[in-house]
Order: C-alpha cells, then sequence, then structure tokens
C-alpha cells in the first residue's frame, strides 16, 4: 500500500485544477529546489556535521531501512486520521491543511507511539546528534514533525523554531534570557537540534521544506511572505529519497511550501537539546513503556517520561495545551 492512499478522498477538497495551481504546479516543477543541495550517505558523519554548522541543515540518506519506512509511515497515517476526524473544514493547526504531530497531541509530543520511539534506537541519528553537540550527553526534549496535506496551496510564512524568554505569557517554552540585551540565543552554539525522518519521498510539488542556508545565526529580521524574494520560496530541501533525515538547527529560518501533489507530506521528527541546554518540557512517555525502551533510549528520553504514579493522558486535539 502507498503511504496515506487510504486516507479519505475529502482531504483534497481544495481545488487543485484552477488556472493558479496549474500555472504554480508548473513554476515548481521547472524550478523548486535548493541549488546544489548535497545528500549525504551515513559514513559521512564528520561532513554531516560540517555541513550543519555552515547552512544550518543537513540532509542523510538510507538512514532508514524499507521495514523502518513502512512502520513509520503507518504509524503516520494512524495519527494523521485521528486529527483529520477533528477537522471537517481542514483549517489545520499550522494554516490551511498544514498540522503539527506535537501541537495536534495533548502531550505535545507523539513519544507515547511506538513508531517515534522506534526513531530513538537509530544508531546513526544518536552518532550525527553527537557529532554536533560534541558530546553524547545530549537530550530528547520531544517526539513531533509536521505534515501537510493536498490542498495546502499557500506558503507558511519563514520563521525560526526557537526564540529568547520574554515572559511566561508570551514564551512559556523558552528559557534563554540576557537581562542586559547583549546576547540573543543567536549568538550561542547551537543549543537545539530537529531530526526530520522521511516515511515517503520529498518532491518539488509534496510541500517541501524550504530552508534558507547559512541564517541560523543571524539577527536580520525574518521576512514576511509578501517580502520573500523569490529565490528564498525555491530555497526547498528536495528532492530527497524516502529513508532520508533532515537534522535542522531550529533557529535557521525555514518554512512550509504548497502541496500541490495528490500525497500527503509527513516529516516526523525526534527534537533534541544541547548537553548545556533546557526548556521547560512536558512529558511523553508513561513510565511502563519508558522502561521497555533501550538503555540508550532511555538516557534520550531521560526528561520527558512521566512519574511512575502518573497517568499519561494521550489523544489528539487540534490546540496543544
Amino acid at each position: 500500500m502507498k503511504l496515506y492512499e487510504t486516507l479519505p478522498q475529502r482531504m483534497t477538497d481544495r481545488m487543485l485544477d484552477t488556472p493558479q495551481v496549474a500555472a504554480l504546479r508548473a513554476h515548481l516543477e521547472a524550478l523548486n529546489g535548493m541549488k546544489g543541495l548535497e545528500i549525504l550517505e551515513p559514513a559521512d558523519i564528520d561532513h554531516a556535521a560540517a555541513l550543519f554548522r555552515r547552512d544550518g541543515f543537513v540532509v542523510i540518506a538510507n538512514v532508514l531501512n524499507s521495514e523502518q519506512i513502512e512502520i513509520l509511515a503507518s504509524g503516520c497515517h494512524a495519527v494523521i486520521a485521528e486529527i483529520l476526524a477533528l477537522d471537517e473544514g481542514r483549517a489545520g493547526n499550522r494554516g490551511s491543511h498544514r498540522y503539527s504531530f506535537g501541537g495536534s497531541s495533548l502531550t505535545r509530543s507523539q513519544l507515547h507511539r511506538p513508531e517515534w520511539q522506534m526513531l530513538l534506537e537509530i544508531p546513526l541519528v544518536t552518532q550525527v546528534v553527537t557529532a554536533i553537540f560534541g558530546s553524547p550527553d545530549f537530550a530528547l526534549r520531544a517526539a513531533s514533525g509536521d505534515f501537510c496535506l493536498p490542498g495546502a496551496v499557500e506558503y507558511q510564512p519563514l520563521h525560526s523554531d526557537i526564540r529568547d524568554w520574554q515572559s511566561p505569557a508570551r514564551t512559556p517554552f523558552s528559557a534563554f534570557h540576557d537581562p542586559q540585551g547583549g546576547m540573543t540565543i543567536r549568538d550561542l552554539p547551537c543549543p537545539y537540534v530537529c531530526v526530520n525522518f522521511l516515511p515517503q519521498d520529498v518532491t518539488r510539488l509534496n510541500g517541501p521544506t524550504r530552508q534558507i542556508p547559512g541564517t541560523q545565526k543571524s539577527r536580520a529580521s525574518i521576512p514576511g511572505l509578501a517580502d520573500e524574494p523569490e529565490w528564498m520560496r525555491l530555497s526547498t530541501v528536495c528532492p530527497a529519497p524516502a529513508g532520508a533525515i533532515m537534522v535542522r538547527d531550529v533557529r535557521a529560518w525555514h518554512g512550509g511550501t504548497p502541496n500541490i501533489s495528490d500525497r500527503v507530506r509527513a516529516i516526523p521528527n525526534l527534537e533534541f537539546y544541547a548537553p548545556w541546554f533546557r526548556e521547560p518540557m512536558v512529558p511523553g512517555i508513561s513510565y511502563r513503556d519508558f522502561q521497555a525502551l533501550s538503555d540508550q533510549a532511555r538516557h534520550l528520553a531521560r526528561f520527558c517520561v512521566a512519574d511512575s504514579s502518573e497517568t499519561l493522558v494521550t489523544g489528539a486535539t487540534l490546540r496543544a495545551p
């Protein structure tokens, strides 16, 4: 079975055959995709860490095998079906037809699901993140990611996934704050890495992530959609094969792009804090499930586990608490 081919047909409720979308499809087929995109192999760990530090992201192919791809695709399929059951109008929670796996979970994570737990057991992920941080003592923040449906015809604004603490009301999950105003989180070594996993090919048409190289340290204002130059809109991480990972410095500018294919595009993830960095965290895995993980996975998820006396309440929501 192809990924998501059994999902309800109503997900394509927006018209994908209008002249405007036809023109966009032709434009993206001809020009979409980052020029000079390097896709590495698992043996290239040192090179991967170097590209990550230079560009704020790196892509490595052949990390998941065919069985792992199928397991992860099946898990994404199940979670997506739960979320879509709550959203008849496909309003999304990251823009129309766009959803966060974490933002659609009562725990702000999918770590309670075995498919995401499986990702903790992949040695190459630990090796790459260790090379980036220079230490194996990093910690899992959450297991999340996002997906976009066919019919997501708009661009998501460029953004960063982390910012300095401002107040408990405005930034409850942010930590870094220089009261003298001399430093921002962009002046530090990378504090937080996201590893996205590809359970399907990412193409020019199915909503590839656009990534602006080298912006992880930039203090410049991120341009809005009206001011974003065309080269940035086309600076997408594609084509990239199923089974690859995209490792991102979450400070780098990035955003979603139109999915005008006939399939969902999902990029589940694991998110890791550097050994020296922490922010407020929400438990994402029950104590019982945590105990069933390998020693390595338990080490990674050590700050995400609920207390043995607590019942972890899981389920889908359109707005994370």
